[in-house]
């Protein structure tokens, strides 16, 4: 283990890495790949399936247990905020947090019908594995940079993250392609095990360079594991003080449910609702789109920034929530390629501004402190607890009506009504 100080160029190259290593599973587990396959395991067979005593619809099925994560990674993650904020250690639990999550994805390569208990086991620790590193990773930052630093570090680590996740998929795309049939699968069976490799590896770097943290070794006392909750009271205290960010918060946490279950179900949507003419065709268009929403997200976040700086955060915010109505509605009609494609591009040019000026937007309305480790902890709770509720409510629909075109429509209710409360937010509010 390297002994780097604080700011050393080493190190913060390390920390950015680590990015490097663990995206690859957002984009081919969750985005691209995954939904392909699971949706390829039930393409002979009935879409629905006995779980757990109960019959649901094979998408209403993996949207519940996402759900089911993301309440668990709600609930966990105060308790390991306050762990890392105590921790001399907390390299430790960032390690086991990745091993959890790498070796979860070389578990899917067994993930089949016969074994759908083992295969929803190794699903849900691969999502508890990268969100659970991602708390430890992220507390990293004030101890390896300085503030001059960490902006630019940050955006350094998104941006390595997004290259190596984007080399992957395309590796994993050439695997895939001209493949029929059982030679398709085991390739996409070859993509997760390529991802927990490229997630266990390239990590091996961060944990390298990296310390074991700020402080002394201390054991987890009662007061230590539930002090993160305890800061996310006093927390909300003091936003909801502040009549504006509590409006704000407000009509965050009603879009930010919709917009995370769109972008979480997208795939699912495209392999079941559209009009694919050859199972090649559904798999080279359905990648293909995924990396155009990635690659359009950029541009869409830079051109919100531009409107934001000219026309204020709030107005943009109400344009663009405007823009996702009007896609959740053209979704319902969608049902060829080309219609996919378009959406898919418009997804991403609203998905990356959305997520971007949101979190800016939250970060102009906090009072002065040093403390934003603990506001931005609570942000991100909000978000996972509008994910829970977001995917729960898509599921049901799904299951009840029996088509997710239903439940993407229902999803622009949630913009409609984001859309309205951000008019209740003052325009002067948040500087321009």
């Amino acid at each position: 283990m390297a002994n780097l100080q604080k700011g050393d160029k080493k190190l913060l190259n390390a920390w950015a890495f680590y990015d490097w290593a663990n995206s690859v599973y957002t984009l081919v587990i969750i985005s691209a790949i995954f939904p392909i396959f699971y949706a390829n395991l039930f393409s002979k067979s009935s879409t629905d399936i006995i779980v757990f005593g109960i019959t649901l619809s094979n998408t209403a099925l993996i949207t519940f247990i996402t759900a089911f994560a993301f309440l668990v990674i709600a609930i966990m993650s105060p308790i390991l905020s306050g762990i890392a904020d105590y921790i001399g250690n907390k390299k430790k639990f960032l390690q086991i947090f990745c091993y959890t999550g790498s070796f979860s994805c070389l578990g899917l390569y067994f993930f089949d019908l016969e074994n759908i208990y083992l295969g929803l086991f190794f699903y849900f620790f691969a999502l508890i594995g990268f969100w659970g590193s991602l708390v430890f990773y992220n507390s990293y930052l004030p101890d390896v940079a300085f503030k001059e630093q960490q902006d630019g570090l940050s955006a350094k680590g998104y941006s390595m993250g997004y290259i190596g996740s984007v080399i992957l998929l395309i590796i994993c795309l050439f695997l895939v392609i001209g493949k029929e049939g059982e030679e398709a699968v085991k390739a996409m069976r070859l993509s997760f095990v390529l991802t927990g490799i490229w997630w266990m590896i390239f990590a091996q770097y961060t944990f390298y360079y990296l310390p074991k943290g700020n402080h002394n070794d201390e054991k987890v006392t009662k007061s230590v594991f539930f002090n993160g909750f305890k800061e996310l009271i006093k927390v909300k205290n003091q936003l909801f003080e502040n009549a504006s960010l509590k409006r704000y918060l407000i009509a965050f946490f009603v879009y930010s449910m919709a917009v995370q279950t769109v972008i979480l179900v997208a795939t699912y949507f495209g392999e079941k609702e559209i009009l694919w003419e050859t199972d090649s065709q559904k798999r080279m268009g359905l990648i293909v789109s995924i990396l155009v929403i990635n690659l359009v997200a950029v541009l869409g976040a830079f051109l919100t920034s531009k409107a934001s700086n000219k026309f204020g955060n709030i107005p943009t915010l109400i344009v663009v929530n405007a823009i996702w109505v009007v896609i959740c509605v053209f979704a319902y009609f969608v049902t060829l390629p080309i219609h996919f494609y378009v959406t898919a591009g418009f997804v991403g040019l609203v998905m990356g501004g959305i997520q971007a000026l949101s979190r800016s937007t939250y970060s102009k309305f906090l009072p002065e402190t040093e403390d934003t480790a603990s506001f931005f902890s609570f942000y991100d709770v909000t978000e996972k607890v509008g994910i829970v509720i977001g995917m729960s409510i898509y599921g049901i629909i799904d299951q009840v009506t029996g088509s997710m075109r239903n439940a993407i429509l229902f999803l622009g209710l949630f913009f409609v009504i984001g859309l309205i409360l951000l008019f209740r937010v003052p325009k002067k509010s948040v500087q321009k």
